[in-house]
């Protein structure tokens, strides 16, 4: 009797126990199921977006916009120069001075701190450039080698630092303290004003000629690049073959370089500037290959080109290293050339004053009058504090011959086929 109670109690008790088990068990399933299953539909939902959102940063870059085309536009300046250039710089600054433009000065390291402090005290404490904010000195300078690739380096760094603070602005000119304006900077803004924005004036040829064997297969070394010591460049023994990854172009290493390209030749978001400073960091002379080289296979840059870098210079010929120094018996050349600088130019060069006098008219300060102002009033404390007007522009006779000159390269029946050939 007392054995049937007991079972009695235990099928009382073990029927709920099967019961909770199975319904844990069912629970826990459940649970496994719908987690696997949100975990696939997340996956899903996540494979599908993945697929739609860019993996690379490449794909967000846009080119920046210029200004509007027929407005005036903004230049970025690089003048850059070495031991001994400081009061040419200076000179050189003042003449191609506007308030809308922007500017760069760089001095490099062979020069003497005392000299580079003493630029660097001119561009802070002159009154113009302080009030208006828009010349920069580069502080931190760079060794320079004039046939080496640090000429490249010194280039581009100016161009990131000119992106950084110098905000909008549409070309970009690299001059030296051996180059001068043969116009004035109302001429040159007045007549750039109606001329796309996305040209590049680069003077290139893919016929390289006697520098295949004398600069493209020797490999070269530019102490520069990990001295502190200014030296000139040393070849090894080896030489190397003609690039068949990418064209070799050659041309001046003076140029004027629109936004886009400079903002591309910094980004490098295809990698092709890179790679093809890899292989100019040993190649003799590489300013006037490198540029050149990138604009000519870069698909969008391409028929960009315009055959001319706008400067007067005089070679022998066949060219040499160097220029000749021009001096008065060059002056109807370089004024009938119609091109907007020249180059090279000595220290203090009486030729400079003569420009001065029939070209600029420079006054007693060294800046060139336009609109935004005629002369500066010596009895007032800021003799530059009345600057206005800065994009009202008063051209003369060189907006004239800039023109013709731009004019005569766009339209000459063989434009098309000097770009990039």
């Amino acid at each position: 009797m007392e054995t049937n109670k007991q079972q009695h109690k235990k099928k009382k008790w073990f029927l709920p126990l099967i019961f909770s088990l199975l319904l844990t068990t069912f629970l826990i399933l459940l649970s496994i199921f719908i987690s696997s299953d949100s975990s696939s539909l997340l996956y899903l939902t996540h494979s599908r977006t993945s697929k739609n959102t860019p993996h690379f940063v490449e794909s967000k870059l846009r080119i920046s916009s210029t200004s509007p085309p027929n407005s005036v536009p903004r230049i970025a300046y690089l003048i850059s120069g070495s031991v001994g250039d400081g009061e040419s710089l200076k000179r050189t600054l003042k003449a191609l001075y506007h308030p809308r433009n922007q500017y760069a000065v760089h001095l490099d390291l062979e020069a003497s701190p005392k000299e580079r402090l003493d630029l660097a005290n001119f561009v802070r404490n002159e009154p113009l450039f302080a009030e208006l904010g828009n010349v920069r000195m580069i502080v931190k300078a760079n060794l320079v080698t004039y046939r080496g690739p640090t000429m490249v380096t010194n280039t581009l760094h100016a161009a990131a630092l000119l992106f950084k603070e110098a905000g909008d602005w549409d070309w970009f000119i690299n001059l030296s303290a051996s180059d001068y304006p043969l116009l004035t900077q109302d001429d040159l803004l007045h007549t750039l004003s109606s001329i796309p924005r996305h040209l590049n004036f680069i003077e290139h040829t893919s016929d390289i000629g006697w520098k295949e064997d004398q600069r493209a297969k020797p490999v070269i070394i530019d102490p520069a690049l990990y001295s502190v010591n200014k030296s000139d460049v040393f070849w090894v023994t080896e030489k190397r073959s003609v690039p068949t990854a990418y064209k070799l172009f050659t041309g001046s290493a003076w140029m004027m370089l629109s936004r886009q390209f400079v903002e591309y030749m910094l980004w490098g978001w295809d990698n092709l500037p890179r790679i093809v400073l890899m292989y100019y960091a040993n190649f003799l002379s590489s300013p006037e290959g490198y540029f050149h080289t990138v604009i000519c296979n870069a698909e969008e840059f391409r028929n960009t080109t315009v055959n001319h870098d706008l400067h007067f210079i005089s070679w022998d010929n066949p060219p040499k290293q160097h220029p000749h120094f021009l001096t008065a018996e060059h002056y109807w050349s370089m004024v009938e050339s119609n091109a907007p600088f020249g180059r090279k130019f000595g220290r203090n060069e009486p030729l400079l004053d003569k420009i001065d006098t029939e070209l600029l008219g420079r006054n007693a300060d060294g800046y060139v009058p336009g609109m935004w102002f005629s002369h500066a009033n010596p009895n007032i404390t800021k003799p530059y504090s009345f600057v206005k007007n800065i994009t009202e522009l008063r051209p003369g006779p060189g907006a004239k011959r800039l023109k013709n000159l731009i004019n005569g390269l766009l339209s000459a029946e063989d434009f098309r086929k000097n770009q990039c050939s």
